[in-house]
């Protein structure tokens, strides 16, 4: 597949433009960056890294009956998936509280939901992606009633198929993040599933396997995201 012209960069991926009108080419990069961009840096591998992993948990889920915007791998750092109209907002699925849950709450890191817990985020890089609800969803317009219902069901139900995947792998899903498009009328999954947007646990020893490790300065980050490929593959 050609690269047409780059219609958007972000903090971890290229967009570009393809022949069809309809579809474009996702390009991961090795770019890393974490509080709101405060902090930056690069993983080695990282973009491979992620294209790899998010295409198998995309087709896992496509298998699933989720539908995404995922078509096919073009490489190792590229994917072509069907153009979206990004909804903008950030849906955050919860298992165990961590990150900033844990300090909004005054918890310990670690403890275990009684379920699950859907968050939803205004996408506005200018305002810090604030936390908001389906009220605040609707005065700003960004979606109806109907679309935050079914970014709930589906936050919930990729959780689900998500969590039974990684607990045969000894892996436990802390939390993860999603981001949905209207592709033709219809709600798709859209942007990527990976280290970067999920938060993965060793089972056995709690051992971080995430982005974290880049956040926190804990070092081997590369191995953990190596590390999780390699379980996720099986």
């Amino acid at each position: 597949m050609e690269k047409g012209k780059m219609l958007y960069e972000g903090k971890a991926k290229q967009v570009f433009a393809t022949s069809d009108p309809d579809q474009v080419l996702v390009y991961y990069k090795d770019d890393a960056t974490a509080f709101n961009g405060e902090k930056k840096g690069t993983i080695n591998s990282k973009g491979v890294l992620n294209n790899a992993i998010s295409t198998l948990f995309f087709e896992l889920l496509e298998k699933d009956g989720v539908p995404t915007h995922f078509l096919k791998k073009i490489d190792d750092r590229g994917m072509l998936v069907k153009k979206l109209k990004i909804i903008p907002i950030e849906v955050i699925v919860r298992n165990i509280a961590a990150g900033s849950l844990a300090k909004r709450l005054g918890w310990e890191e670690g403890r275990a939901l009684p379920q699950p817990v859907i968050e939803f985020c205004y996408k506005d890089d200018a305002l810090g992606d604030p936390l908001i609800n389906r009220y605040h969803a609707l005065a700003l317009e960004a979606a109806t009633s109907r679309d935050m219902d079914y970014l709930e069901e589906a936050g919930l139900k990729i959780n689900r198929i998500l969590s039974d995947y990684l607990k045969d792998r000894q892996t436990i899903l802390v939390d993860f993040k999603l981001e949905f498009g209207f592709h033709q009328g219809r709600i798709l999954l859209g942007d990527e599933i990976s280290p970067d947007t999920c938060r993965f646990w060793d089972e056995a020893t709690r051992e971080k396997l995430d982005k974290d490790r880049f956040r926190r300065d804990l070092g081997q980050v590369e191995e953990a995201y190596q590390e999780m490929y390699k379980r996720i593959k099986g």
